[in-house]
């Protein structure tokens, strides 16, 4: 998949193209239901399939009080967007001066120059353009207007407690409730957390339960406090390497019991593994479910007895 930063950087015998625009934060069912049939109508008719992002999300411009946090990284994002198939991602700067084009400028520099869209596929919520002005019906209108077909796409699924639209909206509740059932059906997928190990307090290890430390540069949206069972992924390995993929019973917060830990910390400790070393290593946390919330315990070998049913119900999970 290429990967262009700006629409200047598209290749000119590119040709013709299916296109699409979203932030596609979290890449999740939504998301993949839009960019599935800019996928499927491209090999269909012989087209590239494109889609256009923007980094960073808008929002973070235009209202950087109320900004959203990040479900994902932009690598992650990139990376799943490949995984779809597409032939193509331009990454937009966004900025306050861009945020001033009109929908129908916006549709010209992007999809009628920029990309030669024969067809556009949107959602059924896209907005776009000044003031986020332009919505499905004026796509249709300036489809009509400079020749290119426009199809929307419906990105509702069948929720377990009925029927909602796949939403990034929806993933943030989940994840900030720590619902991870609902985080990985609205994902397909489960929800990730990557960042370089680092040094913490050493705690664990003199616990019996050495943990890696995620630096608190991570990305990816951090899941309600709590214990959670995972994995702990690490990408330097090969795929095949039997250490590529390991089961983590996971702590999210601040660990109440200490006093000393102010800042909210992503840690992992490794199922049964006292000989690994991962400082300075990239991991990836993959969250499964919630076990419990974060508690203060009166004592240290409360705390101890509790980490010990904590790894037993991890295990059991993830047999």
């Amino acid at each position: 998949m290429h990967r262009w930063s700006s629409l200047d950087d598209v290749p000119a015998d590119l040709g013709p193209t299916v296109a699409t625009l979203g932030n596609f934060d979290g890449v999740h069912r939504g998301h993949q239901a839009v960019l599935g049939t800019v996928v499927d109508l491209a090999a269909g008719r012989g087209l590239a399939a494109v889609a256009v992002t923007f980094n960073p999300h808008p929002v973070a411009v235009l209202h950087p009080e109320r900004a959203p946090e990040a479900i994902v990284g932009l690598e992650h994002r990139l990376a799943l967007l490949e995984k779809l198939g597409l032939d193509g991602v331009v990454v937009i700067e966004f900025t306050r001066e861009y945020a001033q084009l009109s929908p129908e400028d916006f549709v010209v520099q992007t999809f009628v120059e920029g990309l030669r869209a024969q067809v556009v596929v949107v959602g059924q919520d896209t907005r776009f353009g000044l003031h986020n002005t332009g919505d499905v019906g004026t796509m249709t209108e300036l489809g009509e207007r400079h020749g290119f077909e426009v199809v929307v796409q419906q990105t509702e699924g069948e929720f377990e407690r009925g029927r909602r639209t796949w939403s990034s909206t929806a993933l943030r509740e989940a994840l900030a409730s720590g619902d991870m059932a609902t985080a990985t059906e609205i994902l397909d997928r489960e929800h990730r957390v990557s960042g370089e190990v680092v040094h913490g307090h050493h705690r664990g290890r003199e616990l019996g339960y050495p943990t890696a430390n995620l630096s608190t540069r991570s990305e990816g949206m951090i899941p309600a406090d709590g214990v959670y069972a995972g994995w702990l992924e690490r990408p330097a390995l090969p795929v095949e390497h039997p250490d590529r993929r390991l089961p983590a019973a996971i702590s999210v917060g601040t660990n109440p019991t200490f006093d000393d830990v102010v800042r909210r910390t992503v840690e992992a400790y490794v199922l049964d593994r006292l000989d690994l070393d991962l400082y300075g290593e990239l991991v990836w946390v993959d969250f499964v479910e919630r076990l419990r919330g974060n508690v203060r315990f009166e004592s240290v070998e409360t705390l101890m007895e509790q980490m010990a049913q904590d790894v037993d119900r991890t295990r059991a999970l993830l047999a």
